[in-house]
């Protein structure tokens, strides 16, 4: 049998589960680079923004695929 995600109620207001793992991915990855940025190791990138968006969708799809159950 697949599991199929549900919606998340918050509120009475129902949110799709692609939306919650953004939005964690999207927040694990900006305090990495909160943390990349402290410890100075942000210089080595050619592109720090890009850092950003390339990290926010790994744990996007890490949360999607793992943390937000079926």
């Amino acid at each position: 049998m697949l599991l199929i995600p549900s919606e998340f109620s918050i509120g009475g207001v129902y949110f799709p589960p692609l939306l919650i793992a953004s939005l964690l991915g999207f927040f694990v990855a900006w305090l990495t680079t909160q943390l990349l940025n402290r410890y100075r190791l942000s210089r080595y990138f050619a592109y720090p923004p890009l850092v950003l968006l390339a990290l926010a969708v790994i744990y996007s799809l890490f949360f999607g695929t793992f943390v937000i159950p079926g």
